[in-house]
């Protein structure tokens, strides 16, 4: 009995136990804004967080026949979620461990006015605008599917699901407030596939507290999100929150076991890649140790560029590269 009990306190000892934080969002609490705000919750750094989402258009669209107009708002906020001993000039790193789809119905739409190959307010045309319509796609949990339904025909096709936030992303630099529809260098309406389990992503901390808002659940997106919306869901998840002190990044970054990835955004969609690309160089060079020139001639290789969306009000690429190319990592 007493050997069994030594042993239970050495193990609870090399595992210490991991804080869940738990809290639920709803209409009456989400936020339309990036921006410096009260926050709704403040957790310590390693702290894991426990939260659902909604989706892009406030859980408002149910059923055939439903509207854009229904929609509560675009792209409603969990948060802000307050990380203590954040302060401007570190790195908040944001662990995924966990995304479910919740609800049975995700929601697909185009409207007036947007999309990428649609007139837009910043490619006007003369001819009418496209007009609105709204997609509902089944959920199959057991099976892991969504299934896109057309609207045309008797058409239909089951679609993989790759949960993931649509919006990701911490208070902006000089108190600026952004709408959540703008990715940025806070992070932001990144679209970002890779915003998904397994994989950390890294924020500048522009102001105390790191301030993070996650939103805009995705079950599935195409590369580019071109008629403006993945197959959007309500989220239930669990991330880890933890500070990284002295660590000082310009853009939004995605880690995981096999690659290291960095977010351009901005228009033209060239400037997007150059964002990201420079954005690589910069983090092999700080981290791997080759020089700015190598890791450029490097990336000419063998880098990988994904495009996330080409819709919102700026594009978004991420650029990777994997661990298998590089040198060990530096001792920092």
């Amino acid at each position: 009995m007493i050997v069994r009990l030594l042993a239970v306190l050495l193990l609870s000892r090399a595992v210490p136990a991991q804080n869940v934080v738990h809290y639920t969002t709803t209409n009456a609490n989400v936020k339309y804004l990036f921006a410096t705000a009260e926050p709704v919750l403040r957790l310590k750094s390693g702290d894991i967080l426990d939260t659902n989402t909604l989706d892009c258009f406030g859980n408002g669209l149910k059923k055939p026949g439903d509207t854009l107009s229904m929609a509560t708002g675009d792209n409603p906020l969990a948060g802000p979620f307050y990380v203590e001993g954040a302060e401007p000039g570190d790195t908040l790193a944001v662990k995924i461990l966990d995304l479910q789809v919740d609800g049975e119905t995700g929601v697909g739409a185009f409207a007036p006015g947007f999309g990428a190959i649609n007139e837009t307010n910043y490619t006007p045309m003369l001819h009418a605008p496209l007009p609105e319509r709204v997609w509902f796609y089944p959920i199959d949990h057991a099976g892991n599917t969504a299934t896109f339904k057309a609207l045309d025909s008797d058409f239909s096709v089951k679609i993989p699901m790759h949960p993931f936030f649509g919006c990701m992303g911490v208070a902006p630099a000089n108190g600026e407030a952004r709408s959540s529809v703008v990715p940025a260098e806070f992070g932001g309406n990144m679209d970002s596939p890779q915003a998904s389990v397994g994989n950390t992503v890294y924020f500048p901390v522009n102001a105390k507290g790191g301030l993070l808002y996650i939103g805009d659940g995705h079950a599935a997106m195409g590369d580019g999100e071109i008629a403006g919306t993945a197959i959007e869901v309500p989220l239930k998840a669990r991330v880890q929150l933890s500070v990284i002190k002295g660590r000082t990044i310009s853009w939004p970054e995605f880690e995981n076991d096999d690659t290291i990835m960095t977010v351009g955004a901005y228009r033209p969609l060239d400037d997007a890649v150059r964002i990201a690309m420079t954005e690589l160089v910069h983090w092999i060079h700080q981290d791997y140790g080759l020089s700015e020139l190598d890791a450029y001639e490097l990336l000419s290789q063998v880098a990988k560029i994904h495009l996330n969306e080409m819709v919102d009000p700026n594009y978004v690429v991420v650029a990777g590269i994997e661990k298998k190319y590089l040198p060990a990592k530096k001792k920092l």
